[in-house]
């Protein structure tokens, strides 16, 4: 393993501090164990999306609604999901804290993907500030970017830099 641990409970209990109300996703297999995770958390609607390019649609249809959603999506998928990103997003003014899979990113410096490699400066085109968590020691960087949305009313990514561990993991 190049990046560290990341358990999902932990991830869960930074949602359930921030009140998150629904996690709006695209399940794949790099997430898999914070879907199961998710399911069982009673506190948290999980709303799956047929592609990426509609979770930030249906994130501001909850919190115009009232609600309080985050967004969980892949680097490339957020790609696909510019237009809502720029029109409702940024345009709108949504306070939306996106948990972006950095699929193929390797803390090492050699990364193949180029999903991994234009994520950052993706990210910087927008203007959309971001933390990089690779593990469980990083989620102290979560409350950072729900406060960052909250203060901005802009949206704010929380760049996932590894797989989430099953449960049973170190």
């Amino acid at each position: 393993m190049i990046n560290g641990v990341l358990h999902p409970k932990n991830v869960i209990a930074q949602l359930v501090q921030h009140r998150v109300s629904h996690y709006v996703t695209l399940p794949d297999s790099e997430t898999a164990h914070m879907y199961a995770a998710l399911m069982a958390e009673p506190t948290i609607t999980v709303v799956p999306v047929a592609r990426e390019g509609e979770a930030i649609p249906v994130a501001a249809g909850l919190f115009v609604a009232g609600q309080n959603p985050v967004v969980s999506i892949q680097n490339a998928g957020l790609y696909e999901a510019g237009d809502a990103l720029r029109g409702l997003g940024l345009g709108i003014g949504l306070p939306l804290v996106m948990f972006i899979g950095y699929r193929g990113h390797n803390r090492k410096g050699d990364t193949p993907d180029s999903a991994a490699t234009f994520l950052e400066p993706y990210l910087h085109m927008w203007r959309v500030e971001y933390y990089v968590v690779e593990s469980d020691q990083d989620l102290d960087r979560v409350p950072l970017a729900f406060d960052k949305a909250a203060r901005t009313n802009q949206p704010v990514a929380v760049a996932i830099g590894t797989e989430y561990a099953s449960e049973d993991a170190n």
